[in-house]
């Protein structure tokens, strides 16, 4: 699947995971869990015995799963920890082994309540279980992109030719430069501590010019860690984007018939990731640039002797 298609697809999922309330959400998960664990059983209310709170399980390993999906996630927090709560210890008088336990949220990407992760960690720890965890729609979505494309285009039902659709723009970039370029001004400690990359400045032949420029934009980093830390596939994408582009472009540098600078390679990078050739997007992109120039994915790391 193309970058273009894989990020339209990953919209899709999010537009269903958002209309998905009570036995749709379960329906959804369930068809997830099929495709990702050939030994999930589903379980269905039967009459009064109901499902004996297990929405569905994976027999062999003793995993079970039990599925909660409100419309409005913040407000129904308390009666998560009570269902939570109610439904372990039914569980746990109905079915055996029980090694691992996942209580299933539709948080619709909001968040669930710490309460809930104590909860669980709590059951976890009481009952000596291996595992344990609240799964939420970052989770499944996870799942769901390490799936074969076949089974993606599945659970999304639908997705457009992407060649049809004019001026469609969902470049993992543009959605990164987006956030950081909505960030809200903040005002900037009196003592400033800047990433240590000195030695590397100096390695890849990167003038004092352009290192003021990735030391600024370096005040953007935490929130920028911040915000791919909750989206995996953006920053997988990203990262895998900027290590090509340099890769493909350093050789064209290094062999040029003039004397190698860092800085021409660094600009050549910072246009081409920019959606346009307007002073609007640099620092946004300088900010994307010191993320991967500090974690080595992009330029030389300088060799320790």
């Amino acid at each position: 699947m193309k970058i273009e298609e894989k990020t339209l697809a990953r919209v899709l999922f999010e537009n269903k995971i958002q209309r998905s309330d009570g036995n749709a959400f379960e329906a959804l998960f369930t068809q997830i869990m099929n495709y990702a664990e050939p030994e999930f059983e589903q379980i269905k209310p039967w009459g009064n015995i109901g499902d004996r709170k297990n929405d569905g399980f994976i027999r062999s390993k003793g995993v079970f799963y039990q599925v909660f999906a409100p419309e409005d996630i913040n407000r129904s927090y308390p009666d998560a920890i009570s269902k939570l709560e109610k439904d372990f210890a039914g569980l746990s008088k109905q079915w055996s082994p029980i090694n691992e336990f996942y209580f299933v949220i539709n948080d619709k990407y909001k968040g669930v309540h710490a309460d809930a992760n104590q909860t669980i960690a709590n059951i976890v720890a009481k009952n000596s279980l291996k595992k344990g965890k609240i799964l939420t729609a970052k989770d499944f979505e996870k799942i769901v992109f390490d799936l074969p494309d076949e089974l993606i285009f599945r659970i999304v039902s639908f997705l457009p030719d992407l060649e049809q659709i004019a001026n469609l723009d969902f470049s993992v970039l543009t959605q990164v430069i987006g956030y950081i370029m909505k960030l809200p001004i903040k005002q900037i400690p009196g003592k400033i501590k800047f990433p240590d990359w000195d030695e590397k400045i100096i390695f890849n032949k990167i003038s004092k010019e352009t290192k003021s420029l990735l030391d600024t934009a370096s005040f953007n980093l935490g929130s920028l860690n911040e915000f791919l830390a909750n989206e995996n596939f953006l920053a997988e994408e990203l990262q895998k984007k900027l290590i090509g582009l340099y890769e493909k472009l350093k050789p064209t540098f290094e062999n040029s018939p003039y004397e190698y600078s860092g800085d021409n390679l660094f600009w050549e990078i910072v246009h081409i990731c920019s959606p346009k050739n307007e002073n609007t997007y640099l620092s946004s992109v300088f900010t994307i640039m010191a993320k991967y120039f500090e974690s080595c994915d992009i330029f030389e790391e300088p060799i320790k002797k």
